[in-house]
């Protein structure tokens, strides 16, 4: 069976979530998940995405994106995994896929469930018990979002 076309509008949010593939670890070591940050820095500025939250455990990613145009998302997540995976792949001497089938991306009204949302993503790591609260866990948008420490990295929502 063939999987449903994504539903996507301009100007709407989404919580993506991409799984290494067999449910492996994605970042062996700390400079992997900054390679992720920079990668995904320059990932978003070239496609014009919204950053509003995100966090990168062991084996997955969260991300809450804003996507101005629809077309913008898969050029965006293709580019942010497949250089992620070459860099990866050439770094642990492996070949083949480092991501499980295709991400999942779920639409956000901009309410309440928005934010909901922003604090389920960042609580990932206290869920997991790899840290006691997310003020701990330096790979997630909580610091900067709650402390007001710009990682250079998330979007302020407006007020709309």
């Amino acid at each position: 069976m063939s999987r449903g076309k994504r539903i996507l509008t301009d100007n709407s949010y989404y919580h993506i979530i991409n799984r290494g593939n067999k449910k492996d670890s994605i970042f062996l070591h700390q400079s992997d998940y900054q390679k992720y940050i920079d990668i995904l820095k320059h990932c978003k500025k070239k496609y014009a995405v919204g950053l509003f939250g995100y966090c990168l455990m062991p084996n997955h990613v969260h991300l809450i994106l804003e996507i101005r145009s629809p077309s913008n998302l898969a050029k965006f997540m293709q580019s942010l995994t497949q250089t992620y995976t070459k860099y990866f792949n050439e770094k642990y001497s492996r070949v083949g896929h480092l991501w499980q089938g295709r991400f999942k991306s779920m639409n956000i009204e901009k309410n309440v469930y928005f934010i909901e949302c922003v604090y389920y993503v960042e609580a990932n790591p206290v869920r997991a018990k790899l840290v006691s609260s997310p003020i701990n866990y330096p790979w997630s948008s909580y610091r900067s979002r709650v402390l007001g420490k710009n990682d250079g990295l998330l979007d302020l929502p407006d007020s709309t």
